[in-house]
């Protein structure tokens, strides 16, 4: 456990080196191992590839790309926010540069006229234009292994995070003090200067049994190394989803479901704290949810198929 810490950093700092090195290797190079790469499905089950390409990119018909749409030999590999590009730029280097395509960068939770490649998309509605790609992930996609049993963790719910969001207010203004909760604002110019606490290190939420996932701008960052651990996230039905397809997460089966007001938070706890099996039961159905993302080859294959969908439907292969 004390070295969950360390291995998150040396895992970011590994990542501008990787991706810095990759700049310099000429793009012909990559264009000619797609096909080499392509056909790596065959290692695969090809049915769950299928399905994850098509649960990323749901574009089915011939699409216009419209006027702000970039060539990828025009990307600007180094402008701010890096990780973006850098995770962009991975996939998008295998194919012609002088494909096109729309990017929005950020915490995205709208759906564009034209198709378009990002993080993050709103779950319901028709999100058929929001062509899902696995951006950010070195602050995304951290998963860990926790040799705490959950029975050894503390019964109540830990939370930290930046509250300036409406819905995060009004979570702390119910449960800030509450005996069930260990809940803290980390913002530095804190809303409520009664809620601010330190920063919690993972290895310190990993003491409890219970943890805080609300979404924030759009997805809640913490929900992906949660579900990898022996602790449970709890939260409401997310809004927003991202490579990890938060749209497919079952309550009571991946995750502890809260109501949208909160109302009915120490129940859905003391519920738990009392049927430990049930408990167990989620962290199984987490932990299995979470190795679907864990082989790098299969992950990058299937971003490289989302994009090849995205080129032909866009008319450009």
């Amino acid at each position: 456990m004390a070295t969950i810490l360390n291995k998150v950093k040396n895992a970011k700092l590994w990542y501008y080196v990787r991706n810095i090195i990759r700049q310099g290797i000429p793009i012909l190079f990559y264009q000619q191992a797609l096909s080499r790469k392509l056909r790596s499905i065959k290692n695969y089950n090809p049915g769950a590839i299928a399905d994850r390409v098509n649960y990323y990119n749901k574009l089915d018909k011939a699409s216009e790309l419209g006027p702000a749409a970039i060539t990828l030999g025009n990307m600007p590999i180094f402008k701010s926010p890096k990780a973006y590009n850098f995770d962009t730029f991975e996939y998008t280097r295998y194919f012609d540069k002088n494909f096109k395509a729309n990017f929005l960068v950020g915490d995205i939770t709208h759906v564009a006229k034209e198709p378009s490649i990002q993080k993050s998309r709103p779950i319901f509605g028709d999100n058929r234009n929001a062509v899902l790609l696995k951006l950010d992930k070195k602050r995304h996609f951290v998963f860990l292994e926790d040799s705490i049993p959950f029975t050894s963790k503390k019964d109540i719910l830990v939370g930290r995070g930046v509250i300036s969001q409406p819905h995060r207010k009004r979570f702390m203004e119910m449960y800030f003090g509450n005996p069930m909760c260990d809940l803290g604002d980390v913002n530095k110019r804190p809303y409520n200067t009664a809620w601010s606490k330190p920063k919690l290190s993972i290895q310190e939420h990993l003491q409890y049994k219970f943890i805080l996932s609300l979404e924030g701008n759009d997805v809640a960052t913490n929900l992906k190394w949660i579900m990898s651990t022996n602790s449970i996230a709890v939260m409401p039905k997310p809004k927003y989803e991202t490579w990890f397809m938060e749209g497919r997460l079952i309550p009571g089966y991946h995750y502890i479901e809260i109501k949208d007001d909160y109302s009915d938070l120490e129940q859905q706890l003391n519920y738990y704290i009392a049927n430990a099996d049930a408990a167990q039961a989620i962290i199984v159905n987490a932990n299995e949810y979470v190795k679907q993302f864990l082989n790098k080859q299969q992950e990058g294959l299937i971003a490289l198929l989302v994009l090849q969908k995205y080129f032909k439907y866009t008319s450009q292969i």
